[in-house]
Formats: structure tokens, C-alpha cells, sequence
């Protein structure tokens, strides 16, 4: 089987799918890799490291998708890649398709098999979400430190406070990982942090584990008591493959102090606010109720080289089985690779994804 690396093209998105050293490791194991050339530059790999890891560097997208058997990429394909995308072959890759019907049905038409790391789930774990959920989660706090900054229309809050200044208010939706990460940051330049949550299992985990942090049982009623009072709300709420629900509405919003900072993790699965609309790291902002929103959808792409690194740890055991003993094989071994599987034989695969945009699913088939 050949392995098959493009160059990201969504706008502002510089991590790869694979590093180097995960080829090199692919190739030990007899498997041949086609990388694009420049694929790894936005994460400061070049391609004669490429080369020597013994991948073959190439030098069109295209010639990756004609040739490759299983395209391990790190984002949702775009337009041009749907094009050349073809039945028998395998995508491994983010897709988050609650949040894009089009994307969704377009998929489904190219025949592809296409395996969300997403929906990859061991009991409540998602093993291939939880990398960037840690990137996502740290980096909440840090733009959020900046963006509360006067000069950014912020309120001029300084989370951490000095003495004799109480310290500015952090509000965290969600106890997941990347709430538990902006928490960590949060309490770590000291902040008063709040992580509202519904489980009371994860509560009682989270009481121990973070004893600077505090937490409430999340309703309506308490995020409207709480948003008042905050300067910087991250929404960081999960419901694997399916859309993120709204649980900040317009109203909520509106009672938050000018110039205090929202920052929705959620986005790339709609997100959980009323007001979040995709933003871009090169325009990552915008204002809604006098709250600044920072909602940019590929957010660990700031940090391209941890984050690839870190995402190539967890992904690259199961793009070898893939490889190596094809979509049975490596279901058989990892049986939560078959809740991965979104699309298959022209067919939608995931409940999740079918439910958000009312349409039809199967079963996956393993043969």
C-alpha cells in the first residue's frame, strides 16, 4: 500500500500529517510514502528530510491523490482535494462533518472511505481529538490574555492581578480536556477560575486534580449568574462527531462586561456559542455584544511544529495498521477505529453527522 502526504491548502493551516520520523517509520515497515514537496515547510520540516526518512517528495497535490491507497492529511479536505479524491481509497484525517453539510455530502459521492480522527473513541477518550484539545485548551488562555489587552479593544484586565489587585475571572464550559488544559493555564498565572461542568463523576475528578480551579453544575441559570462577572469565557464543549450545542445564547453574551473576551474552542464542530462564526488566524476576531470573539477554526495551527508533533504521535499507530493490514485488519486489532469511520462506499457511516444534517446512515462493512 502507498501512503500519501499532501500539502495542507486550508487557508492558514501549517501542520502536516506526517513528521520524518513517522515516515521513516512507515518505510521500516516496507511501505512506500509519497510526500508533496513542502508539505512540511509551516512546520519547519524540510524536504530533504523527507527524503532522507525515505519518502519520495513530489511535486504536485495531485500526483499524491493519484497514486496513494491511504492519504493521511490533518484537516477536513477542501474543494480542490474532493475532486481528487477516489473510490477504493482510504482518507484519514479530521473531517468534523456535523458542522458542513456540503462538505459532507460532496465526501460521500467520491466513494472514499473516510476516517475521522475525531470519532476515533475508547470508552469517553478520543484519543486523536485529545493532542489538539491540549494545544486548543492552553492556547485559550494565552489569546485570551492578549485580547483583554486595552490596545486589542479589550477591557484592560490583567488575569493574574498584582497585589493589592484581585485577579480577573476566567470561565471555563466543558471539563473535557481542553477545558481541563485552559484551566491548567488559567490557574497557573493565577486567575480565578470556574470550570462548569455536568457530570458530577468529572466534577468530583476535577475537585482533586485541580484544587485552584473551582466548578459548577453547568445550566442556563448558572452560566447567566456567572457571565457577568467573567472577563474570559472559553467554551470548550464537546459531543464527539455530532454539532456543538449553543448553550451561550445572544442574551447571555449580552450581560458580559465591554471589552471582555469569549474564546469558542467548539467552532470547528459549530460551536457553543449563538455568536461564533469561523474566524482565521489572520483576521481572528470580531465583536458581538461588545464581547471580543476569537473563534478561529484550526487553532493548534499556530503551533504547527508541537502540534504536529504531538499529532503524529497518536495518529501514526493506526495509519501503519491501516497500511499494513487494510480497513479489517486494523479494525480488528483497534475496534475503535470502526466509531471513526464517517463515510463508506458512497454511504454515511456516522449517526452523529446523519442526525446533524437529517439524513440516512449504515452501518460501516468490514470485509
Amino acid at each position: 500500500m502507498i501512503v500519501g502526504c499532501p500539502r495542507e491548502v486550508k487557508k492558514q493551516e501549517s501542520r502536516v500529517g506526517l513528521t520524518p520520523p513517522g515516515v521513516a517509520q512507515l518505510a521500516r515497515r516496507g511501505l512506500k510514502v509519497v510526500v508533496e514537496t513542502g508539505a512540511g515547510f509551516g512546520a519547519d520540516y524540510a524536504d530533504e528530510e523527507y527524503e532522507s526518512a525515505g519518502a519520495e517528495v513530489v511535486d504536485r497535490a495531485s500526483e499524491v491523490f493519484e497514486r496513494a491507497d491511504l492519504i493521511v492529511k490533518v484537516k477536513e479536505p477542501q474543494p480542490e482535494e474532493i475532486e481528487m479524491l477516489r473510490e477504493g481509497q482510504t482518507l484519514f484525517t479530521y473531517l468534523h462533518l456535523a458542522a458542513d453539510k456540503k462538505l459532507t455530502e460532496d465526501l460521500i459521492k467520491t466513494g472514499v472511505t473516510g476516517i475521522a480522527y475525531e470519532t476515533v473513541a475508547i470508552g469517553h477518550r478520543l484519543p486523536l481529538l485529545e493532542p489538539m484539545s491540549e494545544v486548543a485548551g492552553r492556547m485559550a488562555v494565552q489569546v485570551g490574555c492578549y485580547f483583554l489587552a486595552k490596545h486589542e479593544g479589550g477591557r484592560g484586565t490583567l488575569l493574574g492581578g498584582v497585589p493589592g489587585v484581585l485577579p480577573g475571572r476566567v470561565l471555563i464550559i466543558g471539563g473535557g480536556t481542553a477545558g481541563v488544559n485552559a484551566a491548567k493555564m488559567a490557574t497557573g498565572i493565577g486567575a480565578e477560575t470556574t470550570i462548569l461542568e455536568i457530570s458530577s463523576e468529572r466534577m468530583t475528578w476535577l475537585d482533586t486534580a485541580m484544587p485552584m480551579a473551582r466548578t459548577l453544575y453547568s445550566s442556563e441559570s448558572a452560566l447567566f449568574d456567572s457571565l457577568s462577572r467573567t472577563d474570559l469565557l472559553i467554551g470548550a464543549v464537546l459531543v464527539p462527531g455530532a454539532k456543538a450545542p449553543k448553550l451561550v445564547t445572544r442574551e447571555m453574551l449580552a450581560t458580559m462586561n465591554r471589552g471582555t473576551v469569549a474564546v469558542d474552542i467548539a467552532v470547528d464542530q459549530g460551536g457553543c456559542m449563538e455568536t461564533t462564526r469561523p474566524t482565521t488566524h489572520e483576521d481572528p476576531v470580531f465583536v458581538e455584544e461588545g464581547v471580543t470573539h476569537y473563534c478561529v477554526a484550526n487553532m493548534p495551527g499556530a503551533y504547527a511544529r508541537t502540534s504536529t508533533q504531538a499529532l503524529t504521535n497518536v495518529t501514526l499507530p493506526y495509519a501503519q495498521l491501516l497500511a499494513t493490514e487494510g480497513l479489517a485488519g486494523a479494525c480488528a486489532r483497534h475496534p475503535e477505529l470502526v466509531g471513526g469511520i464517517n463515510c463508506q462506499d458512497r454511504k454515511l457511516t456516522c449517526r452523529e453527522v446523519a442526525e446533524a444534517h437529517d439524513l440516512t446512515w449504515e452501518v460501516p462493512v468490514l470485509d
